[in-house]
């Protein structure tokens, strides 16, 4: 397994080259949670995440021929940026692969870091479609596979976040909370602190994918994957990422994705902070941590290569997921007022109507229409559901779960 001998062994090979990220106390998330939170702002470096590190280091340990023959990797984005700025660095070859789900954003960015250096293939849907493609290409011409998180190299590299972590805050703190994909942030954490001290691993709701290989007794792939957390949707944890986990026993929570979006937007609009969804990870699992009053408790931000387009739908998970964004199909009477009626029966004076699909009339005497509602107050859902029944409206709700929500968010 890899130690701490190979963690420290990593951060002196790119001293110099990755300087170490800042250590940031956050008033907003201490106070909310009656904690003492610091930020460890991997955003902050030159890939925008930590994945720079387990690349640099990997890429540092080949051999001359290796080198020669280049690498190929596979990435949601992240970890392409970190091949593509350490193969820039050192003078060598890479071909990255990306699914079509990565955000422009990111690939704009592995061209940017790379360079020259780089080729970039757009491959599947998900991240293991990319890592399939790769993985066949680099059997196919000798180029070498560099893991996105499970290789000792890449392990021992991320590894160094939680290092400079120690000794920034002078002491161990009393809880650190690392984002989880594949396992290996987590699996360097653990390989610098070992089973003493209380390291937390978040991972998505729709991508639990650590969780489900500690309950299988190995690596497993899960039946369903949410993509939305781009950086942390793994189908599959890998072998030594799991092997680390399973020996150390770190605590594994799910974040709702929703609560996710909530922390995105209260990093931007209250701290000025560019998150991506995995970077938020770790601080939006504050809400479901039950941890002392006043501990000193360390949020990874993991990255900040977050696409502006995406805001739109972070802001609609956000709401919906704070009871504030609802949806109703409303079958309205062909006649003149009746919206008018609709909105005097039913809305409250905070609420209002922010998505109207009205749908060709099915008769001569209604027709049917897709309403979105976004509430003052959460609290303010009764009263108005009340109100709608009491409508001469015919009105039927369309909830979270339904396949129709697909279309919404």
């Amino acid at each position: 397994m890899v130690s701490r001998v190979d963690v420290a062994a990593a951060a002196k090979r790119f001293a110099g080259v990755i300087p170490p990220s800042p250590l940031q106390h956050n008033a907003r998330l201490s106070a909310r949670h009656d904690l003492d939170v610091w930020l460890k702002r991997e955003d902050l470096n030159t890939v925008r995440s930590y994945k720079g590190r387990g690349a640099f280091n990997f890429v540092s340990l080949l051999g001359a021929a290796d080198r020669e023959r280049g690498v190929v990797c596979a990435s949601a984005g992240n970890h392409g940026q970190g091949v593509a700025f350490a193969c820039a660095s050192l003078g060598v070859a890479a071909r990255v692969y990306l699914p079509r789900t990565t955000p422009r954003q990111k690939r704009d960015r592995v061209a940017t870091l790379g360079g020259r250096h780089v080729e970039i293939v757009v491959e599947g849907e998900t991240y293991d479609d990319a890592a399939h493609a790769a993985s066949t290409y680099a059997a196919e011409t000798g180029r070498t596979l560099i893991p996105a998180f499970d290789d000792p190299r890449t392990i021992a590299g991320q590894g160094t976040v939680t290092a400079e972590i120690v000794t920034q805050l002078g002491r161990v703190p009393d809880a650190l909370v690392v984002p989880v994909g594949g396992g290996g942030l987590l699996a360097g954490t653990l390989a610098w602190l070992g089973s003493g001290a209380h390291v937390i691993g978040a991972e998505p709701a729709g991508a639990a994918s650590m969780a489900h290989a500690i309950a299988s007794g190995g690596p497993a792939p899960l039946a369903e994957l949410d993509p939305f957390v781009d950086g942390a949707a793994v189908r599959q944890v890998g072998a030594h990422t799991h092997a680390l986990a399973a020996a150390h026993g770190p605590r594994l929570v799910a974040v709702p994705e929703g609560q996710i979006c909530v922390e995105m937007l209260d990093l931007y609009q209250s701290d000025g902070i560019i998150s991506e969804p995995a970077g938020a990870l770790a601080a939006a699992s504050l809400g479901v941590l039950d941890l002392a009053p006043g501990a000193t408790v360390v949020c990874v931000l993991s990255g900040g290569n977050n696409d502006v387009s995406r805001y739109a739908e972070v802001v609609e998970r956000a709401l919906v997921f704070e009871g504030r964004k609802h949806y109703f199909l409303v079958e309205f009477p062909q006649e003149p007022g009746a919206l008018r009626r609709f909105l005097d029966d039913v809305l409250g004076p905070d609420d209002d109507i922010t998505l109207f699909e009205y749908v060709k009339r099915n008769n001569r005497e209604t027709g049917p229409a897709l309403v979105g509602i976004e509430l003052g107050a959460p609290e303010n859902l009764q009263a108005m559901l009340k109100r709608m029944e009491a409508a001469p409206h015919r009105i039927e709700r369309v909830p979270p779960d339904s396949p129709l929500f697909t279309f919404l968010v």
